[in-house]
């Protein structure tokens, strides 16, 4: 059934991606001998991104540190080769898990930073090796001199983690701008008792930086709050600690799709179709958080921005070209007049363009009748193995057929529904309709391009006894390709010159 006007979101697919793609013998061969779903990841790109995130330090004539934020994927591949990296890269850490796994694939503890919620397992371990401990409240602060008291370890290198900045009116007149509250952090208001509590505590911790956590990827909004944070570090003066790094955290993003145009028109045709105006566009009218009011939409889509003219390293560039409100300079000039260093937590943007995770289709079904009528794909994984939609991410997979095939009547331009394997009404991993240039058939594999952050294990579980995907690394070798998996990658060659 031929459909009018399909609504594509084609992915965004650099290389090495793009030349694994066009190898769909070699994928179809992984996926025959390690079952569906299953994830690809090329360590290498990683290594590459992080060295693209330092030029922008360097183009701006900048010191400090790229860490990069674990719980984006729990890969060893990609956390060895980090490791390896030349340029020195860190690595966030956000549990004991985290934490342990990082000193295991080669990173020393002064390339760790510990974030995130901590129990005092978690701090014991960091205060034990010697990581960087990122503060999140006087309280956490106070259980960490405790313990490096207790066990007599030498001083733990410290910052503090500031949230909720407000425009102070005083500096910048005009409307007043509120940042999201958050859990994470402590609030600018209360930073008098961290910076009181650090002073309290010099001889069991050494505070190092200030950072802060904004729920935002608003420049505006993080070039405040950096400022507000060296205004913090002159602060810290008088307390007679002497911190020297500013940590802007993450939240860089990446571009999924590839076409702006496409992701203008599809976000339209959504609402759109939430007034009334067209066909639902997803299985049973599902909506993204939007509503009909009367004829007028609200409510706040919940969607990632898939099309984003600037991620990754160039919105880096672009925050720290920002100029900020109060002192009125560009960002990374506030940062050099105060000789601080530069610390940044990307995640997703590190892993991007890492890795892919494919599903063997396993069934093709109509549903419905007459102009109701609809196909929905069953594929061999769940929404939990492949959680793009689950993360907000709309974005087109890429069809890989099982061999070659003569198009029959009706199978170009097809919508279709993707459907897990578990036995739920809400297990799909697109909930709205697909449009891909032919139908799929039992065997062919359907590739989603760009799932390394959060999309590949972040939500994964065992349920209904439903194995978890297998991960492998890849690299070129030759005119082809070399894997491993996962877990048996090292960033090193054997005496015989291959990978180990």
């Amino acid at each position: 059934m031929t459909l009018v006007q399909p609504l594509y979101l084609e992915p965004r697919v650099e290389e090495p991606l793009a030349a694994l793609l066009e190898d769909g013998a070699f994928l179809h061969s992984l996926a025959d001998g390690l079952g569906s779903p299953l994830n690809i990841l090329i360590p290498d790109r990683a290594a590459e991104n992080a060295a693209r995130f330092l030029a922008v330090y360097r183009s701006h004539h900048l010191s400090g540190r790229v860490y990069f934020a674990h719980k984006a994927n729990r890969s060893s591949s990609l956390v060895r080769r980090l490791a390896a990296a030349e340029s020195g890269v860190g690595v966030d850490v956000a549990s004991i898990g985290e934490l342990q796994h990082a000193l295991g694939c080669g990173f020393t503890p002064d390339r760790i930073m510990a974030t995130g919620p901590k129990d005092v397992e978690f701090l014991w371990l960091a205060a034990r090796v010697g990581a960087t401990v990122n503060v999140d409240s006087p309280g956490e602060l106070d259980l960490l001199a405790g313990l490096v008291r207790e066990h007599g370890f030498d001083r733990v290198p410290v910052l503090v983690r500031l949230s909720e900045f407000e425009e102070d009116r005083a500096t910048s007149p005009g409307v007043r701008v509120l940042s999201r509250r958050s859990r994470f952090g402590t609030p600018l208001r209360d930073v008098e008792s961290l910076l009181s509590g650090a002073a309290r505590h010099r001889d069991a911790v050494d505070l190092i930086g200030v950072g802060f956590h904004l729920d935002t990827v608003g420049t505006t909004e993080k070039v405040r709050a950096l400022e507000r944070c060296v205004t913090v570090m002159d602060a810290c003066l008088s307390h007679g600690l002497s911190p020297r790094a500013l940590d802007i955290g993450g939240g860089f993003g990446i571009g999924y799709v590839a076409d702006a145009a496409q992701w203008d028109r599809y976000t339209t045709a959504l609402s759109d179709a939430v007034r009334g105006a067209r066909p639902p566009m997803a299985w049973r009218g599902h909506s993204y958080g939007l509503r009909n009011d009367n004829g007028t939409v609200r409510g706040s889509v919940a969607l990632y921005p898939a099309h984003r003219a600037v991620s990754g390293p160039a919105y880096l560039d672009e925050l720290l070209t920002h100029r900020t409100p109060a002192l009125d300079r560009p960002a990374a000039t506030l940062l050099l007049e105060h000789l601080h260093d530069l610390y940044s937590e990307p995640g997703r943007a590190l892993v991007d363009q890492c890795g892919l995770s494919f599903a063997r289709v396993v069934e093709v079904r109509r549903v419905g009748d007459g102009p109701s009528m609809d196909h929905v794909v069953r594929l061999a994984a769940n929404a939990a193995d492949i959680s793009l939609e689950e993360h907000g991410v709309l974005v087109d997979p890429v069809l890989l057929p099982r061999g070659p095939h003569d198009d029959a009547p009706g199978d170009q331009e097809v919508g279709v529904y993707l459907a897990g394997n578990l036995c739920l009404e809400a297990d799909f991993l697109t909930r709205r309709k697909v449009f891909l240039q032919r139908l799929p058939r039992a065997g062919d594999l359907l590739a989603f391009v760009n799932t390394a952050g959060y999309a590949m294990d972040f939500r994964a579980h065992r349920a209904q006894h439903r194995p978890t995907a297998r991960t492998v690394a890849v690299e070129r070798s030759g005119d082809g390709w070399r894997w491993c998996p996962d877990e048996d990658y090292w960033p090193v060659n054997t005496p015989g010159g291959e990978r180990a």
